[in-house]
């Protein structure tokens, strides 16, 4: 017998871990267990032919609102294919209205509703022993693991806790305990260059009506003894990245402290762990053990969606936003952890304006990254039974994002998704960083500024033939030469020192100085660094041309390597102000070391090298 699970995921560096825990916990039957991971990407046709050669004896697939609609066309077509063989579905996508699609599909078998380890197994069990005729337990490893009376084998689907039937529903499966999930990475292999995941909670003690995880109100944590050792094997394979899926991991203090404690102690140098956080629940004493650790070792992700009041009640959660801004300053002091920070678009009593005043708040947090999204109306949420009173219109396809509500009109949403887009290449690309903050000054809003520059790209049919990652920087000086016109020769040099903070570009952008009258200082630099190592000390086996070839120097006539954050207190920085940038009396060099990079921004290290006549 076997059976096919399927997933189709986003992207190729993203995995399944559902798929993997619903064969690990199915025991001695996981022998029958086959996983097809492919992505929305890939042809219908193509899924449609693999899945077929496998010649599965049952299928199921694992739905999300980003493959959903994939999942139907493949589906539909499979029935026509396979007609005899049992087909499943499971997944958020499919649990709260799994009653229609099996009137929509009545050629699908069922849907497992809700958490599916135990639900799969026992379904599992029941094929392997309709044909084997031999009955089998289901889960007999992880159950006798701990202590629990072993399960036997359904004899009717109708029996299986869990499921949505064509017949109808059988009663609702208990929550997991934790501590029978199972380890899904004792064999790396099948996650080489991909996101690791890893689960040390379930459930959510916050209710906002947006979101499915305030459906599970039970937080349910996994034995720390038992995630410590599961660190432990992360990064004893040093493992590049593991994302932490809890919804909301800081929501226990004792809990919280004791994982990041433990991969302080035991740091291996190249992990990275990502945490999705509640930001204004974060205390002194977490701070302080944030702001001890290794640049790169942890960033965090801080939902914030809006700071308007009046929203916030609305849609259930709590937050403080004054606190959580001097949270993510004090955080953000210690310039060793990724901050990444939320705005949801749509949201009820958010109108145009007040969510540029949301945005301005959060932007002026000064987040690594700033993600825009949009409300997507989820099934089974709050946000989906109180839409006709928020005329709250959304796509009636996945991914159920919004059109207009009582506050939004079309035409705004779609304005903000023009700004969203020049929020990530110019912001969250981390290209610009000081070019951006000088040209802000320039306008009364940072939220104007990326309306303007959204505004830009639509007149110049930008956003139909997107510029190149490199001409993104001639975009952008053209943008500043229109609106700020007396100061072109400043944005050239920011955008110059910007450029080859992150690349060592031997083809110099156009707006860059001619280098002709510096070149002999720059060759005399290197020929002097050859023999005194002063300022690339580790650099010893190379000659004075292959230092100037693997590292770059630059004259500037304005102080651009100012322009850069200074935290000061908890809710206060400053910026070095439009004003202070004027001509210096001679120009100044500043070496660009591509061997020694931020872990946090990949900038290359730079030193001022005052010129030597």
């Amino acid at each position: 017998m076997r059976f096919l699970l399927v997933a189709l995921n986003a992207k190729y560096i993203h995995s399944n871990p559902a798929l993997y825990s619903l064969k690990r916990f199915a025991g001695e039957n996981a022998v029958h267990v086959e996983l097809a991971e492919y992505t929305i990407n890939n042809r219908t046709e193509d899924i449609l032919a693999d899945i077929y050669k496998r010649k599965p004896d049952a299928v199921g697939f694992s739905c999300y609102i980003w493959n959903w609609n994939m999942v139907q066309d493949i589906m539909t077509e499979l029935f026509k294919l396979c007609p005899d063989i049992p087909v499943w579905l499971g997944g958020p996508e499919v649990t709260f209205d799994a009653a229609d699609i099996l009137k929509k599909y009545p050629q699908l078998t069922g849907v497992m509703v809700g958490e599916g380890e135990e639900t799969f197994a026992e379904v599992l069990d029941y094929y392997v022993t309709a044909n084997t005729g031999k009955q089998k337990t289901a889960t007999t490893s992880l159950m006798e693991n701990t202590g629990e009376q072993k399960g036997t084998t359904k004899k009717q689907l109708s029996d299986i806790p869990g499921l949505v039937l064509q017949t109808g529903s059988t009663v609702p499966r208990e929550p997991l305990s934790m501590e029978r999930l199972p380890f899904l990475y004792d064999n790396l292999d099948d996650f080489k260059n991909r996101i690791i995941y890893y689960e040390s909670q379930r459930g959510c003690p916050f209710r906002c009506s947006y979101c499915l995880s305030s459906i599970d109100k039970t937080v349910r944590l996994r034995d720390i003894s038992v995630v410590k050792r599961e660190l432990q094997f992360f990064l004893d394979n040093q493992v590049e990245q593991v994302k932490f899926v809890d919804r909301t991991f800081n929501c226990n203090h004792t809990h919280a402290m004791a994982v990041w404690q433990y991969i302080l102690e035991n740091d291996n140098g190249v992990t990275n762990f990502h945490f999705e956080i509640a930001g204004d629940i974060l205390d002194e004493e977490e701070i302080a053990l944030l702001n001890s650790m290794r640049p790169g070792l942890v960033q965090l992700e801080i939902g914030v969606q809006s700071t308007n009041e009046a929203t916030l009640q609305e849609i259930r959660r709590a937050m403080d936003v004054a606190k959580l801004k001097k949270v993510v300053a004090a955080v953000r002091r210690g310039r060793n952890v990724h901050c990444h920070l939320d705005l949801i678009a749509g949201l009820p009593y958010e109108d145009y304006k007040s969510f540029a005043h949301s945005f301005n708040e959060v932007y002026g947090m000064q987040p690594d990254q700033l993600q825009l999204g949009f409300l997507k109306v989820l099934k089974g949420s709050y946000m989906h039974e109180a839409a006709k009173a928020y005329g709250l219109v959304y796509r009636d396809k996945p991914p159920y994002e919004v059109l207009y509500t009582n506050w939004l009109t079309y035409e705004e949403v779609c304005r903000l998704k023009r700004i969203e887009e020049m929020v990530e290449l110019y912001y969250n690309s981390n290209q610009f960083t000081h070019t951006l903050p000088i040209l802000q000054q320039v306008f009364e809003s940072p939220f104007a500024m990326y309306e303007a520059l959204a505004d830009f790209y639509e007149e110049n049919g930008y956003f139909t033939e997107t510029p190149s990652r490199i001409y993104r920087y001639q975009v952008l000086l053209e943008f500043a030469e229109k609106m700020d016109a007396g100061r072109v020769a400043l944005y050239k040099e920011l955008l110059t020192f910007d450029l080859y903070l992150r690349e060592n570009v031997k083809s110099r952008p156009a707006f860059a100085a001619d280098l002709t009258s510096y070149r002999k200082e720059i060759t005399e630099f290197y020929r002097r660094e050859e023999s005194e190592r002063r300022f690339l000390p580790d650099y010893t086996e190379y000659d004075s041309k292959q230092l100037a070839r693997m590292t770059h120097m630059e004259p500037f006539r304005y102080p651009v390597w100012e322009v850069d954050t200074e935290w000061l207190s908890d809710d206060s920085h400053q910026t070095p102000s439009y004003e202070k940038m004027r001509e210096l009396p001679q120009p100044e060099f500043v070496l660009f070391d591509y061997r020694h990079r931020s872990p946090l921004t990949y900038e290359a290290r730079t030193e001022r090298i005052v010129a030597q006549k």
